[in-house]
């Protein structure tokens, strides 16, 4: 996926970015055994030296029932264009997989392929169970069809997932002299993070690009998320904010008016009559939350849908400029207007009515947005109607730490980037300051969600370039470390 698609596909965008939808509306094979040429339902190919495996996974390792010891297929893929082999010590750079199909992520991370080619690298990309063809069960519809059948679905049993592929993949290659880095953006970044707190005897460090690790158990503000979109969009442009602002009333008045939804159906061009002016709405904050979380240039979605608001201002009502900025951020002829509730169907639905609950929510007064706090108990309500499961929304820092992360992470961890780019509302949950000499921040002030990650093109600007470069410094740093210290 690369984010020219991204931007021009809008509402593809919408049902990609799980990530993004769920959390702010919670009302809203061995190596060599199974091999053959990465292709995908989405219609990515990747190169031939990007080779696709399957490792028998174990469903459970926290259990010695019987049901836990049934196994599945875990799809993972290797390039080894650029590997000095197990006897130069090359690390292993092992993307952890996130919430999505993983030759989408293997397309769009060029970034990491740079790494490979820097240190000698190995590629290794691990899908995430339950994502993409890594469903237990056999399918996924079986795999989905109860609690009982997801009740193996966690970042837990994930982390331990690729633990038993690297260790598998590493004897295989007689590579267990090979430091391995794990890499990973958003979810996956997390994971990196987490990977490398919970199993520092397999990866030795984790670059983890723009990972929420503090958006849980009210470490940052519900609102931070909001106030970075509203940020992002005011810096752009004072009077593009401004219309915004001032439309959620308008849509109000409007759909009070007889034949109301009918009218907002006709100048917002929706492809059904709308149910309500809550779905037009919810519909409208999307777009605006996905624009500013890929706010990446070349594309500056941002800076389009307020060119385009401010660019009607000839139009005497504002909720003509609001769909005028709709209309060049989705470019169809009429708009899909959806219900963002919980699916059953959904694997990031289900991980945020367990474990994954991060309490995004928007303030009065703070926002260009409605007023909307995080409700839990309206959340357990809807996720105990959808799953059947009840939210822990304490376990991930129970599990994994957050609350004074500094001093705690300070103590005992090492060898961890995070990375930001501050125009990203999920920075807002981010590591932004050093918690040591080498668990440290790395931001700009210009980029958005992962954009470090992306493939570098001659186009990228000066800030990016430098960003990427001092991430590569700090690895080398890693790598030049554990090099001395085994000679």
């Amino acid at each position: 996926m690369t984010l020219k698609l991204s931007y021009q596909l809008l509402p593809l965008l919408f049902l990609l970015s799980a990530l993004c939808v769920t959390a702010i509306y919670p009302k809203t094979p061995r190596f060599g055994l199974v091999s053959k040429f990465s292709t995908n339902d989405y219609g990515v190919q990747l190169p031939p030296e990007f080779v696709t495996y399957y490792y028998t996974q174990t469903l459970d390792h926290f259990n010695y029932k019987p049901e836990s010891y049934a196994t599945f297929q875990q799809r993972y893929i290797v390039n080894s264009k650029y590997w000095g082999g197990a006897n130069s010590s090359s690390p292993i750079f092992v993307y952890t997989g996130d919430e999505g199909d993983i030759t989408l992520v293997a397309d769009f991370a060029g970034a990491i392929v740079e790494l490979a080619s820097r240190f000698k690298g190995l590629l290794v990309y691990i899908e995430h169970r339950y994502y993409g063809e890594s469903n237990p069960f056999g399918s996924q519809n079986e795999a989905f069809s109860n609690a009982s059948t997801l009740g193996f679905f966690s970042s837990t049993q994930a982390l331990a997932d690729f633990a038993q592929v690297i260790i598998d993949l590493k004897g295989n290659l007689s590579a267990e002299n090979c430091p391995v880095i794990a890499v990973g953006g958003s979810y996956g970044g997390m994971l990196a993070s987490w990977f490398r707190l919970k199993y520092p005897h397999i990866a030795y460090g984790a670059f983890a690009s723009s990972a929420p690790i503090l958006y849980f158990d009210n470490i940052s503000p519900q609102d931070g998320y909001s106030v970075i979109v509203t940020k992002d969009f005011r810096d752009t442009s004072e009077s593009c904010y401004n219309t915004i602002r001032q439309s959620w009333g308008e849509i109000d008045k409007v759909a009070a008016q007889p034949n109301g939804l009918w009218n907002l159906s006709r100048i917002f061009s929706t492809c059904q009559p709308l149910n309500s002016s809550e779905d037009l709405k919810d519909y409208l904050v999307l777009m605006y939350m996905v624009s500013a979380q890929y706010d990446n240039p070349p594309y500056n979605p941002v800076e389009k849908v307020c060119s385009a608001i401010d660019g009607a201002m000839n139009e005497t009502d504002i909720l003509s400029r609001v769909a005028a900025g709709l209309n060049v951020s989705a470019g169809e002829p009429c708009h899909q207007v959806f219900d963002l509730k919980l699916y059953k169907s959904s694997g990031w639905d289900w991980q945020t009515c367990t474990e994954m609950v991060m309490p995004i929510g928007n303030g009065a007064n703070d926002t260009m947005f409605e007023a909307l706090p995080f409700d839990l108990n309206n959340f357990t309500r809807n996720c105990e109607g959808v799953f059947g499961v009840t939210p822990r929304p304490h376990w991930i820092t129970t599990e994994f730490g957050g609350q004074d992360i500094k001093s705690v992470l300070g103590n005992f961890a090492s060898n961890i980037i995070f990375s930001n780019g501050l125009r990203d509302p999920y920075s807002a949950g981010g590591v932004l300051q050093n918690i040591s000499d080498s668990v440290v921040a790395v931001y700009t002030e210009e980029g958005a969600h992962c954009l470090d990650l992306a493939t570098p093109t001659a186009t990228d600007p000066d800030w990016l370039v430098s960003q990427r470069e001092a991430e590569v410094k700090i690895i080398e740093g890693w790598l030049a470390t554990r090099s001395s210290l085994i000679t």
